[in-house]
């Protein structure tokens, strides 16, 4: 049975995946989304299981790095064949038509569900998902505090990064490069000034008091 790893300098441990261990699960996975808050593109979620005895100097929130950090820590993570790894998505669309909280848990769900091994135990950073296939424990500050959690926080946060670059690559004006989507005073002016793209949420509120039309 794995043993829990203290992290350095009070960093996320393993404490939480030996806790479910413990208790008798085999297939522990660690969970967490990224972009739930931005006024456009898709909102990302990854589902990580770690080896026994894994450690990876650095490896924390991603909201606590820089972003060549993440960049790193991602290419280590996406590596090392040994770590059990699955991104999902639920698209602009599904967030409009669920709303923002169901799609995230559709993400999640997804990104369990596509993992290469099958887990038997989810530990997910905020509140609890209903309707989870696998048993959960919700951790608030999960990515913080559990290591697999803080793993899942950098794949869903770097892919969806690099989706929202390639977005901007089209669609130059709203910075997306920079601002990820989220509702800078840069992009706020630029849907005043262009309109809103396919990759907006419409049922976000800066989004659905926009009036001018749909820039293909």
């Amino acid at each position: 049975m794995p043993r829990s790893r203290k992290s350095e300098a009070g960093g996320p441990t393993t404490e939480a995946e030996a806790a479910a261990h413990a208790a008798g699960y085999t297939c522990v996975c660690g969970i967490d989304e990224a972009g739930r808050g931005p006024l456009a593109g898709p909102v990302m979620a990854a589902a990580v299981v770690l080896p026994p005895g894994f450690s990876l100097p650095g490896l924390n929130d991603s909201k606590q790095l820089t972003a060549r950090r993440r960049e790193a820590l991602y290419a280590a993570l996406m590596d090392d064949d040994r770590v059990q790894k699955c991104v999902a998505e639920a698209t602009v669309e599904e967030i409009d038509r669920l709303n923002i909280l169901r799609a995230t848990h559709l993400a999640m769900r997804r990104a369990a569900e596509g993992l290469p091994v099958a887990a038997d135990f989810a530990l997910i950073d905020g509140l609890a998902v209903p309707g989870f296939p696998l048993p959960q424990r919700n951790i608030v500050r999960g990515d913080a505090l559990c290591l697999s959690i803080a793993a899942a926080s950098i794949l869903a946060k770097v892919t969806r990064d690099r989706r929202m670059q390639e977005l901007d690559a089209l669609f130059p004006h709203y910075g997306f490069a920079r601002n990820a989507g989220y509702g800078t005073k840069e992009h706020l002016l630029a849907i005043q000034n262009y309109g809103i793209t396919p990759h907006h949420r419409r049922s976000f509120g800066p989004v659905a008091q926009m009036s001018l039309p749909l820039e293909l």
